[in-house]
């Protein structure tokens, strides 16, 4: 077999860059390890939000349908490529590549668009970044996009595409090693139920995501600890691309001890749930709790910031605690502003009349349980609440502080959600420049080796800002797939 542009991953990263390489004339091919019916990638998880510098609500009205009448009722933040460039930095601490977070955040807009020309449909978030407020309806934390049906509507509209434009997708088919001659990439070794074979390519994009499924390489890189984490979506990114990209000659780049994980229900499935997908055992409300150990403890600043900036960072935290358990605690005056996950019939909840009754249900230290609410109580402010602000309503005189939506848990019922640690993606993968090319111990591009989505390291440090994992995908996925074409005419 035979193909110009070899894309090995089925994920929004890698059909974005199969789509991107057969609109400037290659052929392309597109392997996916797994079988039709588990195919694409984490995206298929995803609940579809996805951050972009989209200026203002008239920018976003070129993807987004919005008659006269709704877009006057919507108060939307601008929120600016520089100002998505500015999150990605603070967030990691300043350790990111500055280049790669320009390129990323700059062509994010133009990327939706592109996107959405070839069919991905977009819609507001208004369930999970927005509340009415004095009737009118109030976005918050730079993530008003997501696509239409989660994730599942993103990869079936991308998928469609691919048949349009006669790109082939080869299931149950693992790359296993890239074949270089002459110091240039020349084709893929490939495994499939009938037998091993090569298929001859002038370049390779690897968007196969990183190594979040591979127990002992999450034990060996992120921590003994990590043995425990869920994994949030495929079973299939096992680190097979890095290992093919450094055996060529690639090397490591990135946060090679750090991830995106998250808190998700304690009794999620141990993988991703092909049959229940839209990332629904996530519970994200934990800015309005205070959550608490098993030892009866709080242990992180449950209001440090929005959501959007402490979620990827946070399920580390619930890692650490006792039997890696944590409850989310909410009492009535709290219970109806949380997220659609929550009522859910997957969401596993402990409810109860009063906090001593619920104590007395969970598996926690009863008396450091109610001292630590009683505690807590007691610190708080009495400015007034506002979830879709930085309210500064936070408690005094105790350790973590709770810095903002800080209110006192005394009305009955109560409930207690427990959660676990949930693996999203490793941050580390592999050094690539802002044209997708994958560099070498000297920092020279591999010839003809390209690199998308998790795959490349150096985007994120520590933490995360929402959405912004699939933006990168897709703005990397059509960047590589562009210059893995583009490369056809210097052969």
């Amino acid at each position: 077999m035979k193909y110009d542009v070899v894309v090995v991953g089925a994920g929004n990263a890698a059909l974005c860059a199969a789509i991107s390489a057969k609109e400037q004339g290659a052929s392309v091919v597109v392997l996916e390890k797994g079988p039709k019916e588990k195919s694409g990638g984490n995206s298929f998880f995803t609940d579809g939000a996805i951050r972009v510098g989209y200026s203002n609500l008239e920018n976003l009205r070129k993807v987004v349908s919005l008659t006269e009448q709704q877009a006057a009722k919507i108060d939307m933040p601008q929120y600016e490529a520089q100002d998505f460039y500015n999150d990605i930095l603070t967030v990691s601490k300043q350790q990111s590549n500055p280049a790669l977070v320009r390129t990323l955040t700059e062509q994010s807009f133009a990327t939706i668009e592109w996107m959405h020309a070839y069919g991905v449909e977009f819609e507001l978030n208004y369930d999970n970044q927005s509340f009415e407020i004095e009737d009118k309806i109030q976005f918050w934390g730079g993530l008003p996009l997501k696509t239409v049906e989660k994730g599942i509507g993103l990869m079936r509209s991308l998928v469609k595409r691919c048949d349009e434009l006669g790109i082939e997708i080869f299931y149950q088919t693992a790359a296993k090693q890239l074949v270089k001659s002459e110091e240039r990439i020349t084709g893929v070794v490939i495994e499939q139920p009938t037998g091993t074979q090569t298929i001859d390519c002038q370049a390779v994009v690897l968007a196969c995501g990183s190594f979040e499924g591979n127990r002992k390489e999450r034990e060996q890189f992120i921590g003994e600890e990590w043995g425990e984490a869920i994994v949030r979506g495929t079973e299939f990114n096992t680190g097979d691309g890095i290992s093919m990209a450094l055996e060529v000659g690639a090397i490591r780049a990135g946060q090679l001890n750090g991830c995106h994980a998250i808190g998700t229900d304690a009794n999620v499935p141990k993988v991703g749930n092909f049959e229940k997908p839209g990332d629904i055992y996530k519970k994200h409300s934990y800015p309005y709790s205070i959550m608490l150990n098993q030892n009866g403890e709080r242990f992180v600043d449950e209001g440090a910031d929005f959501r959007n900036f402490t979620y990827a960072k946070y399920g580390k935290e619930i890692l650490k605690q006792p039997n890696h358990i944590a409850y989310q605690l909410y009492d009535a005056k709290v219970r109806p502003i949380l997220r659609k996950e929550y009522d859910l019939e997957e969401a596993t909840v402990v409810e109860a009349p009063t906090l001593e009754a619920l104590a007395s249900k969970l598996h926690v230290n009863k008396a450091q349980f109610l001292q630590t609410i009683a505690d807590y109580n007691a610190a708080v402010g009495d400015q007034p609440f506002n979830p879709s602000v930085k309210d500064g309503k936070a408690t005094t005189g105790i350790t973590p502080p709770k810095s903002n939506w800080a209110q006192t848990i005394d009305e009955g019922p109560f409930y207690a959600f427990p959660v676990t640690c949930g693996i999203t993606f490793a941050f580390s993968g592999i050094k690539a420049n802002d044209n997708g090319e994958v560099l070498n111990a000297q920092h020279e591009p591999i010839t003809g080796l390209y690199a998308a989505g998790e795959m490349i390291g150096e985007i994120f440090y520590e933490n995360y800002p929402g959405g912004s994992g699939l933006m990168s995908g897709a703005v990397f996925g059509r960047i590589a797939g562009k210059s893995a074409a583009q490369r056809l005419a210097t052969v």
